[in-house]
């Protein structure tokens, strides 16, 4: 049985072909779209996690390359006094609800993708990512496995999986293969026999191109959580049916910016002054704006470790010492000792969504202190995001210069695109050119659908 799997930066997906076109199949409660999330009570446990509910036939080998994980994760679940059976790792909003109940105590890591193609990961660093994204796809794969009406299909043995066009701003090809790597792996060790890769732009792109009536050159710009990915490409009936589309790519760019980013430039622009940035020491030099920004740069593996430091929060200590507003300092106190940067990062997010549909969006923080509220506006919105939106147009300009032609529409995808500031700037760019929006959240997973039928049918 075949599927096509979108791991996102913010949600993951699956779909199947049916009579009737492609089905999302349910992930979570009420949604087809699982949060790209995991959260364990200790990281080793991530390890054994896998071990149980991954294929028998796949165990020894892992057991092998794992021994060392899966001794340390045995002393954690005595340390933890866990019982033999108590689940220790979630995934999904599970995972959520699990970190706002417990910030301090667990491992937490939100879009686990957007680390896939680092620079510079040490080899128990990569290993830790195969176990994220393995636990993931085990749990999405067994979740559709047992729905009704495909439980009865067997197992799910062959997925295209999306990919971004670049994983990563820098790093260049060998980040994309490092990711791709990590990706493969996981998929077979989470019982997956054959998987392929297909560019996440032109899977939105391939189902918008099966409305088409005529032929089209499409620009196709998908902002997702983790990336932002575009491409020209030739579209229409005289191509729809063929399995190599390689010509009909005239070109593409992409580049590791999305909703993350907005979210964290937003933390950064509307929270962190009310925990003291943009304040002055005693001497009259600024606070340093270092510590803040590592505490909300929640996909940047270097500054959530710095962060986490004991050597940063002697840092915080000595600056409220020194600090003409320790009262706020304070509260970044707090955020270091609770590990709270994810939850302002999230607040961040249900911030954005919010000024989809209205001008000003007045939120709580009271997690950090009792009764503070920052009030946000799109104005705000808007100059807080101004390098990612940049970013967005750049790559929609690279993509176009190497295609060497114009668009006859604009094909606009990606949960991040829902944000009128951002689909405000998209249109922008080329005002005479049409524009279809497609369906946020599905338009990739249904693109990835339809070519697994193509692949493996």
């Amino acid at each position: 049985m075949f599927v096509g799997f979108d791991y996102g930066s913010a949600n993951c997906a699956i779909g199947v072909m049916e009579e009737s076109g492609v089905r999302l199949l349910p992930l979570a409660a009420g949604s087809n779209y699982l949060t790209s999330t995991l959260y364990a009570l200790d990281r080793e446990l991530i390890a054994e996690a896998v071990y149980q509910q991954m294929p028998t036939a796949l165990k020894a080998d892992y057991a092998k390359a794992r021994a060392g994980q899966l001794t340390r994760a045995r002393n954690a679940r005595r340390e933890l006094d866990l019982e033999p059976n108590e689940q220790a790792v979630f995934v999904g909003e599970r995972a959520v609800n699990a970190y706002l109940e417990m910030p301090e105590e667990g491992f937490y890591v939100r879009s686990p993708k957007s680390f896939l193609g680092a620079t510079g990961l040490r080899t128990e660093q990569i290993a830790l990512f195969e176990d994220i994204v393995t636990m993931m796809m085990l749990y999405i794969k067994q979740q559709a496995e047992s729905l009704e009406g495909l439980n009865s299909k067997g197992a799910i043995t062959h997925a295209v999986i999306g990919r971004p066009v670049n994983f990563q701003g820098i790093g260049g090809e060998e980040s994309n293969q490092q990711a791709e790597t990590i990706l493969r792996l996981a998929a077979k060790r989470a019982g997956f026999t054959d998987v392929d890769f297909l560019f996440e732009p032109l899977a939105a792109g391939m189902d918008f191109e099966a409305s088409l009536t005529e032929d089209k050159i499409v620009l196709v710009v998908d902002v997702g959580g983790g990336t932002t990915d575009c491409s020209v490409v030739k579209m229409g009936p005289s191509h729809m049916e063929s399995k190599e589309r390689s010509q009909d790519f005239l070109g593409h760019s992409g580049q590791r910016v999305g909703g993350n980013d907005l979210d964290i430039a937003l933390s950064m622009k509307a929270f962190m002054s009310h925990l003291g940035l943009g304040c002055h020491m005693t001497n009259g030099l600024p606070v340093p704006s270092k510590p803040f920004w590592n505490a909300v740069a929640v996909n940047d593996i270097s500054a959530q470790r710095d962060f986490s430091s004991l050597n940063s929060r002697k840092t915080i200590e000595e600056l409220i010492k020194e600090a003409k507003r320790p009262e706020l300092l304070k509260r970044l106190l707090k955020v270091q000792k609770e590990q709270l940067g994810y939850r302002i990062v999230r607040s961040a997010e249900q911030v954005k969504i919010s000024l989809s549909d209205t001008d000003t969006v007045t939120t709580n923080l009271d997690y950090v202190c009792p009764n503070l509220d920052a009030e946000v506006t799109q104005a705000l919105f808007k100059e807080a995001i101004e390098l990612p939106s940049a970013k967005i147009e750049a790559l929609m300009k690279q993509a176009l210069e190497m295609a060497g032609v114009m668009p006859d529409v604009i094909y606009v995808t990606g949960g991040t695109a829902r944000s009128p500031a951002i689909y405000d700037r998209i249109a922008a760019m080329h005002p005479e050119t049409p524009i279809v929006v497609g369906d946020h959240f599905g338009s990739v997973t249904a693109g990835l659908t339809r070519w697994a039928q193509k692949v493996f049918a």
